[in-house]
């Protein structure tokens, strides 16, 4: 069994991919309900391609809101536009849904499975072992319960009780600036489906459509005094007047908040059989809308290497390759998110018109626009360097190893898929033959991996075996007449 603490949507994503390959588990919140309030409002198409192995991504297209692009503003003119037309993905938007949202429908996915969330269930403390790990847990009426787990994700947020545990140190700083956040409706002249970043003397202000017609709005107030309160509404309306398009009229607010920006991160994201994932791992500046995303992503790394060695199909040592892994890309995203919003609240009038200039300048160059659509989407995200990534003689150019693995029509499968995404549902390797004959896996790996073939794919070189991750990155390629070094690298996995 598997103890999930938190559910978030890191914990819930934890829970649901561990589901979908019939993994025994619990997930324990102390929280009496989930969120009722928008937090991340951004699934952007990286996540939505791994919902749809998670055969849920239609649930959450149909509950959100398409965002088409971004537009960039400084002086009362635009800077630069970007459209999400330009996403290497089959999702070619940033789907706009509130956190609450999120929640509901992984709780709902993980309830259709038969787990439901123990809320108002907290965990107390835990040990572990060879064998496993003892953990306490609390429930509301004060009553006490020990459990007895193979493994732990502690997916419970910035103040993980998980990573104080492990003694875990969550190294970083925290951004000298303030910032104000409000969910409200604005009438006046702002698009129902772009995000609007304006750049000004005085700060940034950032708007984002939210489903059912409300907008976030973002703005970094330099810094407050100790204990101040929420803004209010003239707070509000104020910044818009001063940052924003001419016209804009806030109204009806929903949330009114405040917060300071903390750039944190552990350096291993595992100790022994306790895991660390989403928020209690890393967190970083809003920018780009990176943060959930991540966690997302970090669950679905690690769910589906737990999988495999709990039923016993891949041995322990798969689980050494998480940690690495998803470090590397929080280093990544937090970099980048940084930078994002250094460049952003920056003071300095010589650096500010050297900013505005070189935005206005290089954001019509498609090379630039294609860069900051891969990166706000995520598909730039890849294993180069990971203990599972190789490139043997023959390796394919295209895509590369440790790269994504775009979705693809199968010709054959042995288990009767479709496409690349439903086969990797069954939370397997891939043997993926493009425009060359299907791979003989041997009986020893069948409950590793499962051959398909595709025609030629303008996604991937004809005449290439590759070897599919089941979280849709390639982790080795060959050439279609010699597959021997993909089938021997399962059989250093397998058990």
């Amino acid at each position: 069994m598997v103890l999930v603490v938190g559910a978030g949507p890191v914990g819930l994503t934890m829970a649901l991919a561990l589901r979908r390959q019939g993994v025994a588990l619990r997930v324990v919140d102390k929280a009496a309900a989930r969120t009722d309030k928008s937090k991340a409002l951004v699934v952007w198409p990286r996540t939505l391609e791994l919902l749809d192995v998670l055969r849920c991504a239609g649930d959450f297209v149909a509950a959100g809101m398409k965002g088409r692009g971004a537009r960039m503003r400084a002086s009362g003119k635009e800077l630069l536009h970007v459209t999400f037309d330009r996403a290497r993905s089959d999702y070619t938007y940033a789907l706009l849904i509130p956190q609450s949202e999120t929640e509901r429908l992984l709780e709902a996915a993980l309830a259709a499975t038969g787990v439901q969330v123990e809320r108002e269930t907290e965990l107390v403390s835990f040990t572990q072992d060879d064998g496993g790990v003892a953990a306490v847990l609390r429930r509301a009426d004060g009553s006490r319960q020990d459990v007895q787990a193979a493994y732990l994700a502690g997916c419970d947020g910035a103040h993980s009780v998980v990573r104080h545990g492990i003694g875990a140190q969550f190294d970083g700083t925290t951004m000298p600036s303030d910032w104000v956040l409000a969910d409200l409706r604005i009438d006046g002249p702002l698009p129902q489906d772009e995000l609007t970043i304006s750049w000004t003397e005085g700060g940034v202000l950032a708007v984002f459509p939210i489903i059912g017609g409300r907008f976030r709005v973002v703005a970094d107030v330099g810094t407050a005094p100790e204990g101040a309160p929420p803004p209010t509404l003239a707070d509000i309306q104020a910044l818009l007047d001063d940052r924003g398009p001419p016209g804009l009229v806030g109204h009806d607010p929903y949330w009114l908040s405040h917060f300071r920006i903390n750039e944190r991160k552990v350096r291993d994201y595992r100790s022994g059989r306790v895991f660390l994932a989403g928020d209690a791992a890393h967190i970083h500046s809003p920018a780009g809308g990176q943060g959930m995303n991540t966690g997302m992503q970090d669950a679905i790394n690690l769910a589906w290497k737990l999988s495999l060695v709990v039923a016993g199909h891949a041995k322990p040592a798969l689980l050494d390759s998480y940690s690495p892994e998803r470090s590397a890309i929080g280093e990544q995203v937090l970099r980048n998110a940084g930078r994002l919003t250094g460049i952003g609240i920056t003071r300095n009038p010589v650096l500010q018109e050297l900013r505005n200039l070189a935005a206005e300048t290089l954001g019509h160059l498609g090379v630039v626009q294609q860069r900051i659509v891969d990166q706000l989407t995520e598909v730039d995200l890849h294993y180069p360097h990971s203990p599972l990534t190789f490139a043997p003689h023959g390796a394919a150019s295209h895509p590369k190893c440790g790269d994504r693995a775009r979705d693809v029509a199968l010709a054959t499968s042995e288990d009767g898929a479709k496409r690349l995404h439903d086969a990797l549902a069954t939370g397997r390797f891939v043997v993926l033959s493009v425009g060359a004959p299907a791979v003989a896996i041997p009986a020893s790996l069948r409950r590793l991996a499962v051959a398909a073939t595709a025609a030629s794919d303008a996604h991937y070189d004809a005449g290439h075996v590759y070897l599919v991750r089941p979280d849709a990155y390639v982790a080795a390629s060959t050439s279609g007449s010699d597959a021997q070094p993909l089938l021997g690298r399962l059989a250093m996995l397998a058990m």
